[in-house]
Formats: C-alpha cells, sequence, structure tokens
C-alpha cells in the first residue's frame, strides 16, 4: 500500500466530515423529553449543583419569595468582600497577588510575619529547573502561548521525582512551585515565539527575589526591564482579580473532575490550562480586544455617542466585525446587575489612562458600556439586565501595559492559578471519589453487516 497525496487526503477529510456530522447529531427535543441539565445549568441559566466548597462565593441573584431576583454582583475570597480585599492591600500600598494566594489556598489572611515568608517562599519555587529553559521552552517555540504553557507544566513532571505523590504535603508544595512558576514559564514561552516565530531579537531576564509576580511579569517582558509603580499595580490588581471565581467555572471545574480521578498536579494544571484558552471561557477576552480595535477604526469621533450608537447596531445586526451579532464584554453567566471585578478594573484602569493621556479613548470605553446594554435589551427585546464583565476593561488595561495579545489569555491563567490549586486541595481533603455524571443513550440498535454486504457511496 502506497501513501496518497495530500490533495486525496484532505478530499477523504471533507468526505469523512459529512458522514461524522450525519452520524452524530441528537434531536434537541430529546434534551426536553429526558430533562438533560445541557451545560450542567437548570432551564432558568442557574447552575446544577455538584458540589460544595468554602474557597469563593459568587452571587448575582438572590431568591425572594419563590423568585430569582437579580442583585448587584458579590464575589468574596474565603468569606471577605473582594472589595475589601482590594482595598486592604491598597490603602496599605502593599502588592496584593501573594496575600490573595495565601489566603485562597490557606484560608486566612497571613500575618505580615506570615506573608514575608510565604513571599521569599514563592521567590526560591520561582527558579526553573536546570536548562529547562533552553530545552523545553526555546526548542520549541509554539504561537499559541497557552499550549506552550501546558507543554511545560506537563514537562515539569519529569523534573519531580514525587509527581505522583497526592498527599496534601506533596500536593502544596506542587502547587506552590507551579503558581510561582507559571509566570516565568508563560514569559519565555511568549518570549520564544516573540523570536522564532516572529524573527525578532531574543532577551531572557531572570525574575528577582525582592520583586512581586506583577514586577516580575512586567521586567521579563519589557526588553528594557523597566515599569512604573502604577503599571505594576494595575497588573497586581489584575491578577487578584482573576485568581478565583467559584468551583463552577469551566477551568476550575476542569481541576475538580481531573483531580478526582487521581491525577498528578502538573496534569490536572495542563487540563485547566487546556480549558481556560477556549474562546467561551479565558478566550474571551481576546474578542472584545478585537472589537474595540475595529469600533476605534471604524468611529471617527470616539467621544460621538451617536456615532459610537450606529456601530454597535452594526455589530448587533451582524453587519460588522465578526458578523456573529455579539457585542463581547457583555453579560455573565452569574452576574446580572453588576461584575464587582470590572467596577474595581475599570476605578483603576481609567486612572491609569488619565496617567498616560488616553482620556478620549477611556471616554469610548465608557460610552460603550453606557450605550450596549440599552441598546441590547431593546434589539433583542431582553427583559433581564445586561452588565459589563471583566473581559470589557482588561483589554484597555492590558493596552496600556504594553503587554501583547497573545499574553492576555496566559495572563489570566497566571492569576487563577492560584483558585485552582486551592480547589485541587479542597477536593482531595473534601472528598474521595471520582466526578463522573450520566450520558443517556438514545441510539436505536443496530445489526452488524459484514463488510461484502455493505452499501459502497
Amino acid at each position: 500500500m502506497s501513501y496518497i497525496s495530500q490533495g486525496d487526503a484532505a478530499r477523504e477529510i471533507s468526505k469523512l466530515s459529512k458522514l461524522c456530522v450525519e452520524h452524530n447529531i441528537i434531536d434537541p427535543e430529546l434534551y426536553d423529553k429526558y430533562n438533560v441539565k445541557r451545560g450542567l445549568r437548570e432551564k432558568n441559566g442557574k447552575g446544577v449543583l455538584t458540589g460544595l466548597t468554602e474557597i469563593s462565593t459568587v452571587n448575582g441573584s438572590e431568591e425572594r419569595d419563590g423568585e430569582i431576583v437579580p442583585i448587584k454582583g458579590q464575589l468574596s475570597y474565603r468569606g471577605i468582600d473582594i472589595n475589601d480585599l482590594v482595598a486592604g492591600f491598597i490603602k496599605s500600598d502593599r502588592f496584593g497577588f501573594e496575600e490573595t494566594v495565601f489566603l485562597l489556598i490557606f484560608g486566612v489572611l497571613p500575618s505580615a510575619t506570615e506573608l514575608e515568608k510565604f513571599t521569599k517562599l514563592l521567590a526560591f519555587y520561582r527558579r526553573l529547573p536546570t536548562d529547562f529553559t533552553e530545552d523545553v521552552l526555546l526548542k520549541s517555540p509554539n504561537k499559541d502561548i497557552m499550549n506552550a504553557m501546558s507543554q511545560a507544566v506537563l514537562a515539569l513532571n519529569a523534573y519531580d521525582i514525587h509527581s505522583d505523590d497526592t498527599s496534601i504535603p506533596n500536593v502544596l508544595r506542587q502547587s506552590i512551585s507551579l503558581i510561582s512558576r507559571l509566570p516565568v514559564i508563560a514569559s519565555y514561552s511568549y518570549l520564544s515565539y516573540r523570536h522564532y516565530l516572529q524573527r525578532r531579537g531574543l532577551y531572557i531576564h531572570n525574575p528577582k527575589p525582592e520583586l512581586s509576580t506583577a514586577e516580575n511579569i512586567l521586567r521579563m517582558l519589557r526588553q528594557d526591564k523597566k515599569f512604573d509603580p502604577m503599571e505594576a499595580k494595575l497588573l497586581d490588581l489584575a491578577l487578584v482579580l482573576h485568581a478565583e471565581h467559584g468551583g463552577g467555572n469551566n477551568s476550575t471545574f476542569t481541576t475538580h473532575v481531573v483531580t478526582s480521578s487521581g491525577t498528578d498536579t502538573y496534569s490536572s494544571v495542563a487540563a485547566s490550562l487546556c480549558s481556560l484558552k477556549g474562546p467561551k471561557h479565558g478566550g474571551a477576552n481576546i474578542k472584545v480586544i478585537n472589537m474595540f480595535n475595529e469600533i476605534k477604526e471604524n468611529v471617527k469621533d470616539w467621544r460621538d455617542d451617536d456615532e459610537i450608537k450606529a456601530y454597535l447596531l452594526k455589530i448587533l445586526n451582524k453587519e460588522a466585525f465578526d458578523h456573529s451579532g455579539l457585542i463581547y464584554g457583555l453579560g455573565h453567566a452569574v452576574y446580572t446587575l453588576s461584575d464587582p471585578r470590572c467596577e474595581i478594573l475599570k476605578k483603576y484602569t481609567l486612572e491609569l489612562a488619565k496617567n498616560k493621556g488616553r482620556d478620549d479613548e477611556a471616554y469610548l470605553y465608557k460610552a460603550v458600556e453606557r450605550i450596549a446594554p440599552r441598546l441590547m435589551k431593546k434589539e433583542r427585546n431582553l427583559n433581564k439586565p445586561i452588565c459589563t464583565n471583566i473581559d470589557f476593561y482588561s483589554g484597555f488595561a492590558y493596552n496600556m501595559l504594553n503587554i501583547p495579545n497573545e499574553f492576555i489569555t496566559p495572563l489570566f491563567a497566571i492569576g487563577r492559578i492560584a483558585g485552582w490549586s486551592a480547589h485541587r486541595i479542597e477536593e482531595l481533603t473534601c472528598t474521595n471519589r471520582i466526578i463522573r455524571p450520566a450520558y443517556m443513550s438514545v441510539a436505536a440498535d443496530a445489526s452488524y453487516v459484514p463488510i461484502d454486504k455493505r452499501s459502497e457511496e
């Protein structure tokens, strides 16, 4: 048997694709007939209760007299309101991500001494194994930084002689190590892509133990290693706001599912990274950035509400941007009246915009935030409230920090691994059952047909 040509292979795949789709269609009415919770959601949109957690609380509605009523969005880490947590470290003029990691994993706020020791622990584990950068990160450049990160995390398994040990002390060590190393892995993966695939200069800056996670990210990404305190603090805030969001979001639920199988920490984190990169999850922020880039190109006066409204109508009518009819950065699976993360990030993003002389751009974002929800409700005949989510302002923030687009979803992962680690430990501590929901087969019975009796197409 000889090889077929590339063209023949492509034609055969096209033909087989039609057969594949034809035999993978399930009658939509069957989902209602058997009361299937599609997307693990009830008919009212609320998630199916599949577990309990003490790590964070996410609320966007409450039940009053038997009815679900929208409320201002609430988010707390270990019972502490996110607004109070942020206000606490900002008032003290401190970076907050390291403190947040401690809170999420250990369940309590650290004392000054505990925080200092924990920060030194993170700095110790930030160092990559000898030759790892050259042998793993630089030798396999990838245009998809999230995939490069997943590959690198799995590669670290080979450097850990206790990789399969799921005892809490060992998992804690692995988790702290990965929380520390993921910013370095992400930065070097981007720089490898930048050099080998974009044909630009290569520079590798080592992280400094005295710097925070946010400061080190900016130091590693920038050729001159320079940044100002306001930039570092905004990035630190973004990491805090992305660190955790309940056990039901796709990547964190992935952590629970994969952990319940008894697998190792590296496999668990890699699986969650693969979940987060999806455009319906962590990758959604890129859609917001690209949408605003197109708005900026097509709206001549960024302070003209009528011109902004006209272009948003084009997007809703599938005449502009990606022709999906969606205005990205609006709406959330849980929040209805407001996303507390968005409100916090908005405040400090607009402060940086003023500092950098980008007031017109800031006005555009505020105008879209004000106009789009009303427009969507009118055009789509929606009765429920629509709020902006954290993705809405994060792109603007990262753009002012000169964060490349390829690095934006990886930044989400750098923050969220704190929550994944906390949930992995909670899953290992509190349950000992593999997560296995049911799927009902609705396939009709069929008989085996000998190959010489089958029809040829």
